[in-house]
């Protein structure tokens, strides 16, 4: 015979419980019984630990693909910066308000063009990887990262 132990628990604890019981077809206790055992079970700190650094295994490919990424950002936006200034002759004093004007509406087809962009979900990195390495294509994973690549 099994010594009898009561137990309180929150209603939505309860609930789901009971739905687990009904669904495999199990009592509450034996449910209980086998979480128990599992929790106190010596390899379930093994487990818990292992589902812990696969995540963060996980996190940390994801942060390694944020700095190359950035990186990335960094340098294009400093090549640009430094290609613009070095090729743009400064403006005449006639002509200011007119090119300003004229920037002023470039700068707004950008910004509708890089929101059409977003929305669509494209990736310049990943077009420079499909570019750089077309023969992978297929290998370009959903987080826009190249096989072998990174």
């Amino acid at each position: 015979m099994k010594p009898r132990l009561n137990v309180y628990f929150e209603p939505a604890l309860m609930e789901s419980l009971a739905a687990l019981a009904a669904q495999r077809r199990l009592s509450r206790s034996s449910i209980v019984e086998a979480a128990l055992a599992s929790f106190l079970s010596p390899d379930a700190a093994d487990r818990r630990e292992a589902a812990f650094v696969r995540r963060l295994d996980r996190i940390s490919r994801q942060i390694e693909r944020l700095e190359r990424d950035t990186g990335i950002a960094v340098e294009t936006l400093a090549l640009f910066v430094q290609f613009f200034l070095s090729v743009t002759p400064p403006v005449p004093e006639g002509r200011q308000d007119a090119a300003r004007a004229l920037g002023n509406k470039r700068y707004q087809d950008f910004v509708e063009s890089l929101g059409r962009r977003l929305a669509q979900g494209r990736s310049l990195i990943r077009e420079v990887s499909e570019e750089l390495y077309p023969e992978s294509r297929a290998t370009i994973d959903d987080e826009g990262d190249h096989a072998g690549h990174a």
